[in-house]
């Protein structure tokens, strides 16, 4: 049976999950789709990363993915926030948003070899050590240079991260990434040195999944548990004013993430110095300011991902947005076909462009709302500690929006063909 997206050659650069879901949406509608990946091997590298019920949907809609993901995902009916001093806050619980979808937290590298074998079990193919050097468009064709040959296709899907090499030829110059003026300490490790020290032996607990908030002035220290206790994971968001041109990401020591908190609770720093410092990362965290628009002179290439729109942990929304750019990409092309590429590029950036922008600011509100909160304030009002679960955000399904208004935006970009994107709104 004919589908949509057949005869559609699809380049996508880079297999984090922006890519990864781009090449499986493109594939399940017909499209040819190679990956390149640079990386040499499929690496099982990072800690917890969470994605919202707004991506849940879209893991739920490949068969097999949403079984496979619970076995290995935490599972936990709230968050428990406490001071630095350990006193408790509140606890935010999710069954409200039951009816938004399903969420996924767990290890980065699990979740992304699922979704990896997903793609592969269903013609996708990804060529590993494959370092894209450039990348060029002509008027029918776009393509990429590795190991100095040439691979073309329609499209390139550029989700090559947040120090793209694909931004130069959509920018026309080299942007540089900045200092968001804070940095992470990021672990994931066994429980075996938690069960030892009485302060910290519950959270091995193999029969609930905890997940711990400990706020204080400019710091906040998130702590989770997972498969039958056996795993822990924690992040501590810190100042920071690093220059992050050359590396953004480091090994972390224990005595300085210990010293970013020295007059906190002594329970915290016990599950610091229970980690072994071999895990240890110290993350600096980047953003840049929004692009004037993803897509090339041309219109054969885009950007997706953190390519496009790096966020802030905080937003906790860069892995479910870059879903979502893969999705919309996907649903664009094969509405449009082979012959219409640049219409569908548009159309991709019209309706994610806003919706990724609004979204991203999140990240600073909800960073703010804990690092500079009012403790006097906080003690007389826990409950203001709570993130905003936003229904736009969560309650949302990318795969249908993107259908509904592909051909509303196809008519407003013919009666306009000078739009470009507001970074402004």
């Amino acid at each position: 049976m004919t589908k949509p997206g057949d005869q559609l050659k699809v380049v996508v650069v880079g297999a984090g999950f922006a890519g990864l879901t781009a090449a499986i949406e493109c594939r399940v509608r017909g499209a040819s789709v190679m990956v390149l990946e640079s990386s040499s091997s499929r690496r099982q590298l990072g800690d917890i990363i969470s994605f919202g019920s707004n991506s849940g949907r879209i893991f739920k809609s490949w068969p097999g993915v949403e079984a496979a993901l619970d076995a290995i995902c935490h599972h936990s009916s709230g968050l428990d926030f406490r001071s630095y001093d350990d006193e408790f806050l509140c606890r935010q619980t999710w069954g409200a948003e039951a009816e938004w979808g399903k969420r996924f937290n767990g290890h980065r590298g699990e979740i992304h070899e699922i979704v990896w074998n997903h793609a592969l079990s269903i013609g996708v193919e990804i060529k590993l050590g494959n370092k894209v050097s450039e990348y060029f468009e002509t008027d029918t064709e776009a393509g990429v240079v590795v190991n100095g040959e040439s691979i073309s296709a329609d499209v390139v899907l550029a989700g090559d991260g947040v120090r793209s090499t694909a931004r130069t030829i959509v920018l026309g110059f080299e942007d540089k990434p900045k200092s968001s003026g804070y940095a992470v300490y990021r672990a994931w490790f066994g429980t075996e040195k938690l069960k030892e020290d009485p302060l910290t032996a519950w959270l091995a607990d193999p029969t609930i999944d905890h997940h711990v908030g400990w706020l204080g002035p400019d710091v906040h220290f998130l702590v989770a548990t997972l498969q039958k206790g056996t795993a822990c994971s924690w992040v501590l968001t810190h100042k920071d004013d690093a220059d992050v041109e050359e590396s953004w990401s480091a090994p972390g020591y224990i005595n300085e993430a210990v010293a970013a908190v020295s007059d906190w609770a002594p329970v915290v720093h016990s599950i610091i110095r229970a980690t072994p410092e071999s895990t240890l990362v110290d993350w600096k965290l980047v953003f840049r300011d929004p692009l004037p628009t993803w897509i090339s002179p041309k219109r054969r290439i885009t950007l997706i991902g953190d390519a496009a729109h790096p966020f802030l942990p905080t937003s906790i929304q860069g892995a479910s947005q870059s879903m979502e750019d893969g999705v919309t990409a996907a649903v664009c092309l094969a509405r449009a076909g082979k012959d219409n590429v640049p219409e569908a590029l548009r159309v991709y950036e019209k309706i994610r462009y806003p919706r990724v922008l609004a979204t991203q600011r999140t990240g600073v509100t909800n960073r703010d709302a804990w690092h500079k909160a009012d403790w006097d304030f906080v003690r007389k009002n826990p409950e203001s500690v709570k993130l905003p679960r936003l229904d736009w955000v969560l309650n949302f399904d990318a795969r249908a929006h993107a259908e509904e208004v592909y051909g509303k935006m196809v008519e407003e970009l013919r009666a306009d063909s000078g739009w470009r994107p507001d970074s402004t709104l």
